[in-house]
């Protein structure tokens, strides 16, 4: 079972960018209300994704320079890579189809 991961500025180029896997990053802050209720649909992504996707967070305040370098200007936001390229971005909240959807998309 895999679990969510915690994706800091100092993490990301390696656990994201230069990763062999499809990664889904969930950008969000504490103080977000939306970013907390979609808190449980992440961790849902993360438990069911196999081995083959990673699941992460990344918290903007704490990791501005991530944030601001995949031009995240309003969260939640989640965008999927894919051989370190942004392949799909939801804002906002999404059912959770949404976010299956995109990764089934770049599997």
């Amino acid at each position: 079972m895999s679990s969510v991961k915690n994706f800091t500025d100092a993490t990301f180029q390696t656990d994201v960018l230069n990763s062999d896997q499809t990664v889904l990053v969930d950008f969000w802050a504490p103080w977000c209300g939306p970013c907390r209720a979609l808190t449980p649909t992440i961790e849902e992504l993360a438990a069911d994704a196999g081995d083959n996707v990673a699941v992460g967070k990344l918290n903007v305040d704490e990791n501005p320079a991530s944030a601001a370098s995949m031009g995240i200007t309003s969260i939640p936001a989640v965008l999927v890579f894919k051989g370190g390229e942004v392949v799909d971005t939801l804002v906002g909240v999404q059912p959770r189809e949404a976010y299956e959807s995109a990764l089934k998309a770049v599997a």
